[in-house]
């Protein structure tokens, strides 16, 4: 019998991926702690030592299905068409689980729930992928799901609960890695820094934004993912969250929805990006 021995809210916005030299001179002299944040997300895996991580990725958007990716085998070289001078050349190798992912088909099946299997390893690739990949996982094999753009918040939680029914029936080990920022408005493309350290909290877009943002850590910190889905369409989906928040909901929603009182760690700083929201978080699961 399978299970989830971990699970984790994970920034992959591409600051973190180009040099340090570059990052600590954004940071006005010190690196981004998001990125000392990745070694201690690495030590929770190595130490619940799964076989395969569930990766939610926000920017794989698709519609009318939860897709999930079961080639057996991705490599190739990555170059974001959205911001192509800055994030490219990124080189990824790793393998998927085709099993797993005809497994969700037929927990999906049974349960009416609108989740489909893409087993072409031509299918591309996305940066909310590849920079968590690369950063994470080392020879684990992963399984990319997407963010189904035509969903409200329940059919999120009902994408995650297939998986992890579908990860109880299985033989594996698995970690979650819910792969996005919390809020994510943009700053405009001509606004003026507010703190030299472009990853001072003080950078992100909106005040009100900062302080939902912190009532939800304060929350995960609880393990009340209740009350965050209870004020889910209140107060956390208005900001909007990353992605619709579905990289979230699908996580809590394979722990089990609001029954999760799986506590989290933060593993890093709360940190801007390009007026978005982002922190490191571990939950453990056992």
């Amino acid at each position: 019998m399978g299970k989830i021995v971990g699970a984790a809210l994970v920034s992959h916005h591409p600051g973190l991926f180009q040099t340090e030299e570059f990052r600590v001179k954004m940071g006005n002299g010190t690196d981004s702690d998001l990125i000392r944040g990745f070694r201690r997300v690495r030590e929770q895996i190595e130490a619940v030592k799964p076989d395969l991580v569930v990766l939610f990725d926000t920017h794989w958007f698709t519609t009318g299905f939860h897709l999930i990716d079961g080639g057996e085998h991705y490599h190739g070289t990555y170059i974001s068409d959205e911001m192509p001078w800055y994030l490219y050349g990124q080189q990824y190798d790793y393998h998927g689980s085709p099993e797993f992912a005809r497994l969700v088909e037929t927990v999906a099946v049974e349960r009416n729930v609108f989740s489909k299997g893409v087993f072409d390893e031509t299918l591309p690739r996305h940066y909310a992928t590849i920079n968590v990949v690369n950063a994470l996982v080392r020879g684990e094999k992963v399984v990319t799901v997407s963010t189904c753009q035509n969903c409200q918040p329940r059919h999120y939680l009902e994408s995650g609960a297939v998986i992890g029914e579908a990860i109880a029936r299985s033989d594996a080990r698995v970690v979650l890695l819910a792969s996005g920022a919390l809020s994510h408005k943009f700053n405009e493309i001509d606004w003026v820094q507010k703190n030299p350290r472009i990853y001072h909290e003080e950078n992100v877009s909106r005040p009100e934004n900062i302080a939902r943002d912190k009532e939800a850590i304060a929350l995960f910190k609880e393990g009340r993912h209740d009350l965050i889905l209870d004020q889910w369409d209140e107060k956390f989906r208005p900001l909007p969250w990353e992605g619709f928040g579905g990289h979230y909901l699908q996580m809590v929603g394979a722990l089990g929805g609001k029954t999760c009182r799986s506590k989290g760690v933060a593993l890093s700083d709360y940190e801007n990006a390009r007026g978005t929201g982002n922190i490191h978080m571990w939950f453990a699961t056992e």
